[in-house]
């Protein structure tokens, strides 16, 4: 039986590219949270650990992963990114919601939340 105290193990988001965002992102059964990154980008490396805490806090429910912008141009583009961090909330291969920037965990745990709002059939569960 868990504890309320007991310590999640760490769930990592899966890095994507213009390879594998079809299967993983477009054709993905759970809402797919999409961290546009690249590695030269002092707020993307602020704003992983708070991506890789909300990937542990929501597993089972919302699909975390990260494309490097820089390595993966034609997803970059299709989409439009130009600013980074930017973070987007795809389900059933649409983009559902985004975001510029990076954010603290309670203002990006919003942003988590108002996305799966949009899902249809998706219940929230108050924390």
């Amino acid at each position: 039986m868990a504890h309320e105290n007991q310590v999640q193990e760490a769930v990592h988001p899966l890095e994507v590219t213009d390879q594998t965002w079809q299967a993983e992102v477009m054709e993905a059964d759970l809402p797919v949270f999409v961290d546009f990154w690249a590695p030269w980008c002092g707020p993307c490396r602020m704003v992983a650990p708070v991506v890789e805490q909300l990937a542990t806090e929501y597993a089972g429910k919302v699909k975390f992963v990260k494309l490097d912008t820089d390595a993966n141009p034609v997803i970059s583009a299709q989409y439009g990114i130009r600013s980074i961090p930017t973070l987007a909330v795809f389900h059933k291969g649409r983009p559902i919601h985004a975001m510029m920037g990076a954010g603290p965990l309670g203002h990006m745990r919003r942003f988590v939340e108002d996305s799966l709002a949009k899902v249809p059939g998706h219940i929230i569960v108050a924390r």
